[in-house]
């Protein structure tokens, strides 16, 4: 936990020990705190869909109705495993956890997970009134709520907006239930804002992912971490994007992998292209089939249409990348770079053979494998000169035995 929260100095860390139960972690953490009159707010660690405009809910009516304790509940369909809030005309009685609750109180649909604030000096005496010898150990938030209704303090309640956000995870399967309410959420969010998501049941989309208006996506597309995509964007069956950037206009097609990447405006990539991370396309440009990049620099408006490999290159604008090109990036302990000026012309299955360049204009002819640099304006071809040997193949029928 300590690494995970390194980025947030001013979060305090408190470890309890021992194990005592829910409150005795609680009196540990608020022994912690400043002595100040402030709102103390509760939020267990299991409740990962509770959402900020809660909580502030939560508090500003705490401060409303000048409650010692005011408790979020929710009303949900499956109650069970959850402590319910029993009423009595109306006003909270007590509220009883699953294991201790008669049949008639399982039946209750209104529960709560213990997202709650605290008056600070009710809780902080009350607290101290405690003791945690092996008798007293193991108190839950039922018993905490009992000790303020006894001693005459007001206990609240606020219904949340949301069932969902007081659905505790403490199994596989409510990880799964959980998950499931985020991408809906979500993905509600993205409609109203004007994305169309043609089939939002098989679309995720993650909680930072941004995404334009008049964006479509198409079934069964992946946005995930930190992805950015335009507006007026086409992302295809298929596709996975993670921590990558869509500028406006551009189109991913079927089943591409795009990773830590940038797609500049009016792109069009795939179908079946990788991008690894450090890509960087520009406007106009095309990606196609089975092509994959890595830390590779592609100029606006050039192309690479076909099973093309291009890795630590740097390719100007207007070039012509022919089917099959690679760029041998790697000698067995090093990365070298490859530099393609503009309105180079690279013919089928040509090697570029790393460190090198090829200069404006120039040409490479199909099946070349390229070890040194290329003047700009030049034809550059190496490879084997044809031979034919005339008759050749008619001499060879005669000598092999006839096919059974």
């Amino acid at each position: 936990m300590r690494p995970a929260l390194a980025a947030w100095p001013e979060v305090r860390i408190v470890v309890q020990q021992p194990l005592l139960g829910p409150i005795h972690a609680l009196a540990h953490a608020v022994e912690s705190l400043a002595k100040t009159r402030e709102t103390r707010l509760v939020i267990p660690a299991d409740l990962p869909l509770v959402r900020a405009a809660t909580l502030k809910r939560l508090v500003d009516e705490h401060a409303r109705s000048a409650a010692a304790l005011t408790l979020a509940t929710a009303v949900v369909s499956q109650p069970y495993g959850y402590t319910r809030v029993l009423r009595q005309d109306g006003r909270l009685a007590r509220i009883v956890e699953e294991r201790d609750a008669a049949p008639e109180h399982r039946r209750i649909r209104e529960i709560t997970s213990g997202v709650c604030a605290f008056a600070a000096d009710p809780l902080q005496e009350l607290l101290g009134t405690l003791d945690w010898r092996e008798g007293e150990r193991d108190r839950t938030l039922p018993d905490l709520v009992a000790l303020f209704k006894k001693r005459g303090l007001y206990v609240h309640t606020v219904e949340v907006l949301h069932s969902g956000e007081l659905l505790g995870v403490n199994s596989q399967t409510q990880l799964a239930e959980a998950g499931a309410l985020m991408r809906q959420a979500k993905n509600e969010e993205l409609m109203a804002a004007g994305v169309t998501l043609e089939d939002p049941a098989t679309t995720y989309v993650g909680p930072d992912v941004e995404v334009g208006p008049d964006t479509v996506l198409h079934p069964n597309v992946f946005l995930e971490g930190r992805t950015r995509v335009g507006r007026a964007c086409e992302i295809h069956s298929g596709a996975r994007l993670v921590d990558s950037t869509v500028a406006d206009h551009a189109v991913v097609l079927n089943h591409c992998v795009i990773e830590e990447s940038e797609i500049g405006p009016h792109a069009t990539i795939g179908p079946f292209a990788h991008f690894r991370p450090g890509t960087h396309i520009g406007p106009d440009a095309k990606i196609g089939n089975f092509v994959e990049l890595k830390k590779t620099t592609f100029g606006r408006g050039s192309k690479a249409n076909h099973l093309t490999y291009l890795g630590d290159a740097t390719v100007g604008e207007r070039v012509n990348i022919g089917a099959g090109t690679i760029t041998c990036n790697y000698d067995g302990t090093t990365k070298h770079q490859t530099t393609i000026e503009d309105e180079a012309f690279i013919g089928s299955d040509s090697q570029l053979i790393a460190p090198v360049s090829v200069g404006r204009n120039a040409y490479v002819a199909a099946g070349s494998s390229i070890t040194e640099d290329v003047p700009a304006d030049a034809l550059a071809v190496a490879r084997s000169r044809q031979v034919n040997k005339e008759g050749w193949a008619r001499e060879r029928r005669k000598k092999m035995p006839k096919a059974q």
